[in-house]
């Protein structure tokens, strides 16, 4: 099948950032097969069958990458977002009594229809029961990367670490060579996974090169004074030191930095993901993009999950990204709108070790990619397609979403999940919690 979108403002992000204001993009099977300015030419052997779009004149852009993300977690979007101690009032106690098979999949399939809707192609994941969440972007669409968690807190899918990776194994197993799932490992954080588990991690990932590492790092005061209390060094040191860093490490988070972290990770070549939303809600802090930028490191942009963030899209992050960045450099200067929509694409595909595949509208590349509608008035005028992008574009502006030359997505409607039946799932599931949080409120604090 042949797919032809004519009359688009085709923004490219390849190394050059070509863009066609009038241009057009021939997708043959999952495959970007050409694309160029100015009137499409004729289909050569396209057959009876081509689909030919009209696009007039919007956006026709690389799918977004959402490189930070606990997708199950939709279902705890908005609770207690007023307390305090809502981690270990209602969090914790909610994950050990109701996190599930069934619930990490009713979670998983709320998060891919809102990121399908909002014009993300691909996305990297973390939790518990990932098996789970790979069947969900199996049948939704999604370009994953999916990653089995492991932690020391009583997690809901693990009793000791030795049945963890037992289920990392599963993980792999099932997923080797998949088209679209990518199967990961992803040690929670050094803190509360300890220095002999990362260790062991480090061990296992030497021996499975190709499956990407997921963690979280430098996110929290708690995670920085653990690593100089325990180890008498920063966390970045400690990492290196357990043999975790390196070029296949993708790295969450990256508040609590300092120069020589970031020179070591540098010299390391980890990868990283600044979660803006996530991160401001928390008061957490704010990650030194640019510095990292500069450093020749990768930065892609994550939404964290639902419970932080709220939001899963990207251009919810787009914006917090420039706007954190230019707050910590007193200026307007830092991170221009251009470099964000690169974070957003093709630099969050190489913190993925992805680039090769999506990130771009390159010919050869798989056909990842997103329209967006120029229809509402505060995408007028457009002087720069960049800017209009990370300012004022909004996740309902995407029109339709395509991986792999598949449409996940046709005029505002999703055509691989039923949306009605997702979201009934994942309210019965919040009336669980809410049943559950009443209880837990009669229990004295």
């Amino acid at each position: 099948m042949t797919t032809l979108l004519t009359n688009a403002f085709v923004v490219t992000m390849d190394g050059d950032l070509t863009v066609h204001e009038r241009g057009w993009v021939q997708v043959d099977g999952t495959t970007l097969t050409a694309l160029g300015p100015g009137p499409a030419p004729v289909i050569a052997g396209a057959g009876a069958g081509a689909e030919v779009i009209d696009c007039g004149g919007d956006i026709v852009m690389p799918g977004m990458v959402n490189a930070h993300c606990h997708m199950a977690m939709s279902v705890f979007r908005g609770l207690g977002e007023d307390v305090d101690d809502r981690l270990y009032r209602y969090i914790l106690p909610l994950e050990r009594k109701f996190v599930s098979p069934a619930m990490v999949r009713a979670g998983s399939a709320l998060s891919a229809l809102e990121m399908i809707a909002g014009g993300v192609t691909t996305v990297a994941d973390m939790y518990y029961f990932e098996t789970e969440v790979g069947d969900v972007c199996t049948e939704a669409g999604l370009r994953a990367i999916v990653g089995q968690t492991l932690a020391d807190f009583d997690p809901p899918d693990h009793k000791d670490f030795d049945e963890g990776f037992a289920r990392v194994e599963e993980l792999v197993d099932r997923y080797a060579g998949h088209p679209l799932v990518t199967p990961s490992i992803a040690p929670h954080a050094p803190y509360s996974t300890g220095f002999e588990t990362m260790s062991r991690v480090a061990e296992w990932s030497a021996e499975h090169p190709d499956v990407p590492v997921q963690m979280h790092l430098a996110e929290s005061t708690l995670e920085v004074n653990w690593a100089r209390d325990t180890h008498g060094k920063s966390t970045i040191a400690v990492t290196a030191e357990a043999g975790l860093l390196k070029p296949n490490l993708i790295c969450a988070h990256c508040l609590q930095l300092d120069d020589a972290d970031i020179r070591m990770m540098s010299e390391h070549q980890v990868c990283v993901v600044t979660n803006p939303r996530s991160n401001g809600k928390a008061g957490r802090g704010i990650s030194p993009v640019e510095k990292l930028r500069n450093a020749g490191l990768p930065v892609g942009i994550g939404s964290d999950g639902a419970m932080s963030g709220n939001t899963l899209d990207l251009f919810s992050q787009l914006a917090p990204v420039s706007m954190f960045a230019k707050l910590l450099g007193g200026s307007r200067k830092p991170l221009p709108a251009v470099d964000v929509v690169r974070m957003a694409s093709i630099e969050g595909a190489r913190a993925l070790s992805l680039n090769l595949k999506t990130g771009s509208l390159e010919a050869g590349k798989q056909a990842d990619l997103i329209r967006v509608s120029l229809a509402a008035p505060r995408m007028h005028p457009m002087y720069d397609p960049y800017s209009a992008l990370v300012f004022a574009a909004l996740p309902s502006d995407v029109t339709d979403t395509m991986v792999a030359g598949r449409w996940l997505m046709r005029d505002r409607k999703v055509l691989t999940l039923d949306a009605t039946k997702t979201i009934a799932d994942a309210n019965q599931i919040a009336r669980q919690f809410k049943t559950e949080m009443a209880r837990l409120d009669t229990i004295a604090p």
